[in-house]
């Protein structure tokens, strides 16, 4: 698997496991001495040095370990910076789809391939939920990679006959999300503020909408895909839209407080207005894997507003 030392590989990494795979994670040659929030699975996995922008890397690293199953979760995750660094960002992403399915189809043709595509690459779609048919306009640079990689993977399944899926992955979370994130930043906040060890937090757009799963329940879809008879894409959701004010709310509820007492609105964080509620609609991953995530949106924020206590104390 690529992105190893992230959330989502380690809630896959702890999943294959426990199924009995023997794991290898693709990571970066700086971060082999360090595994991030997969640290707690160093002696379980076999590690792998790779960059997802360095092609011979990456064919290397398929010819040698010639998988039964290859997950893609590797990418520069935080769309603001897309931005900055588009050319990057569309190498980091489609580029390093490419070039791994190429390298399957190449040297490992009996490999089973799941992409971690986004939500995000629908874009100002004209319909809310998205489906997986639901005609896309992305709006930023990450989404577009994102949508570009998604292709990739229907095309040459279509073409030369991969088993290759597309996991179109909406907002999924944990307490393994880097703070940078606001759902992190909410969590963590609450905590810090019923521990006395601060007075509030900022945030920029309370209105805007996401559709909020667990990373482990995401994962365990993704795992799910690889094992039908036939490859296909999915949306992975809840189905379910939330603000971010509403996340708030639940946090600060979870230790006893009321969110408007504590948040704030920096207007310099906001973003231009979404046209489109980008909320995905998991019918065909329920009814074709028999997909059941296992935390609501209320049991994933106690969750993390739980961890994020433990850690502060």
């Amino acid at each position: 698997m690529t992105g190893l030392t992230g959330q989502d590989g380690s809630f896959l990494a702890e999943l294959l496991l426990r199924r009995g795979y023997r794991v290898t994670g693709m990571v970066q040659p700086s971060s082999t001495e360090g595994l991030g929030v997969a640290e707690h699975l160093r002696g379980r996995v076999e590690l792998l040095e790779g960059d997802l922008l360095k092609p011979p890397s990456l064919l290397g690293a398929v010819a040698r370990t010639l998988p039964d199953e290859l997950y893609h979760l590797a990418a520069p995750s935080f769309v603001p910076k897309s931005w900055q660094e588009p050319a990057r960002t569309l190498a980091a992403i489609a580029g390093a789809t490419a070039t791994l399915l190429e390298a399957v189809r190449e040297h490992s043709a009996h490999t089973r391939v799941f992409v971690a595509s986004s939500g995000a690459m629908f874009g100002a779609a004209p319909d809310s939920p998205q489906r997986e048919d639901t005609p896309c306009w992305p709006e930023t640079p990450y989404a577009t990679a994102k949508l570009a990689a998604h292709q990739l993977v229907g095309q040459l399944r279509g073409n030369d006959g991969m088993f290759a899926c597309s996991g179109i992955l909406y907002n999924h979370e944990s307490e393994r999300r880097p703070e940078s994130f606001v759902t992190r930043r909410i969590t963590r906040a609450a905590a810090a503020i019923k521990l006395r060890l601060a007075e509030g937090v900022e945030l920029g757009d309370l209105s805007a909408v996401r559709d909020w799963s667990f990373a482990g329940d995401v994962m365990e879809g993704a795992w799910l895909m690889l094992q039908q008879d036939e490859p296909d894409d999915y949306v992975l959701a809840s189905g379910i839209g939330h603000t971010v004010s509403e996340f708030a709310e639940a946090a600060f509820a979870c230790v006893g407080l009321r969110a408007e007492d504590h948040v704030s609105v920096d207007t310099s964080l906001r973003r231009p207005p979404e046209p489109t509620p980008r909320v995905g609609d998991p019918t065909r991953a329920r009814e074709q894997l028999g997909w059941r995530p296992t935390l609501s949106f209320e049991q994933l924020i106690e969750r993390m507003v739980e961890a994020d206590l433990h850690s502060l104390r």
